[in-house]
């Protein structure tokens, strides 16, 4: 398994223990990844704001990379992946502005042809690696661990350009969940936006939103949360205390990243998976594996 890897900008800033962690999962589990370095940021529906051909031809050019490699993109930002998706669903819907994009692209002797495939490390590890195989990589399993799968947002939505699970009942993370050993909580919230788009407007609204998601996976035995995306870790870990102050609850629920998770019960040790950057100690958690 090769992929033309895009990690994304938080990852490579101030969530860098994903991208630590990715780095671990992909060794121990066989995955190699040829990072796109040379790309540029998805614009995370910001410079769509500002310039939405921009837009579209800064992502078809990560496109068209990944393309002339042969290699289908993975991302371990569910942020990254819902933008890219619906510029690709695009893209592929709309022979107008595919042609428009290519004359773009022409200036810089690049061209998309519609070939790439863009995976979240989610979608990777149950269609193509498999869960089944996966299973066989445990060694030590999350047995006795209640787990609450947060989705959020981009991983699910758009629907008709993602197209990988019922947006409404989604299921990839409980069953990723279960076959690491541990028991998804099932709680309200967890299809819900995290509060990330509003936390810089709306800060208290944010405050609440996450405090309230965290608080009911808590009420239902949740021993943690996972999130397959690292704005959504942002707001549920770094922000917890703020959430916890503005539902006057002391919610000291610890928030993992999809990697760290998979890590731990593929045997990566735990002080290389970077739970010490972690707001919310993860050493309860710890201490139950």
């Amino acid at each position: 398994m090769k992929y033309a890897y895009y990690p994304g900008c938080v990852a490579k800033s101030s969530a860098h223990e994903l991208y630590n962690s990715t780095a671990l999962v992909a060794e121990k589990l066989g995955i190699e990844l040829a990072e796109l370095t040379a790309a540029s940021c998805c614009g995370a529906g910001v410079i769509n704001e500002g310039d939405p051909f921009l837009n579209v031809v800064l992502n078809a050019r990560t496109f068209a990379m990944a393309e002339s490699m042969d290699l289908d993109i993975l991302t371990i930002c569910s942020t990254c992946q819902g933008v890219m998706r619906q510029l690709k669903w695009q893209l592929d819907n709309s022979p107008t502005l595919a042609a428009k994009t290519n004359e773009a692209l022409a200036k810089i002797n690049m061209k998309y042809n519609g070939k790439v495939k863009i995976k979240h490390l989610l979608w990777a590890l149950i269609e193509d690696y498999g869960l089944s195989k996966l299973e066989q990589q445990v060694v030590k399993p999350l047995k006795g661990l209640k787990v609450a799968p947060f989705y959020g947002c981009y991983i699910l939505r758009p629907a008709e350009a993602l197209q990988f699970e019922d947006h409404e009942k989604p299921v990839s993370l409980e069953q990723l969940i279960t076959v690491l050993g541990g028991e998804p909580a099932h709680y309200e919230g967890a299809t819900e936006c995290c509060g990330f788009p509003i936390l810089f407007v709306q800060r208290e609204t944010a405050f609440e939103m996450g405090g309230n998601y965290l608080n009911n996976a808590k009420q239902k035995g949740a021993g943690f949360m996972v999130t397959p995306c690292p704005l959504c870790h942002i707001s549920l870990d770094a922000y917890q205390a703020k959430s916890s102050k503005k539902i006057h609850t002391n919610i000291n629920l610890p928030v993992m990243h999809l990697s760290q998770m998979v890590g731990l019960a593929v045997g990566v040790e735990p002080k290389k998976l970077g739970f010490s950057k972690h707001m919310v100690s993860m050493e309860k958690v710890l201490r139950v594996l």
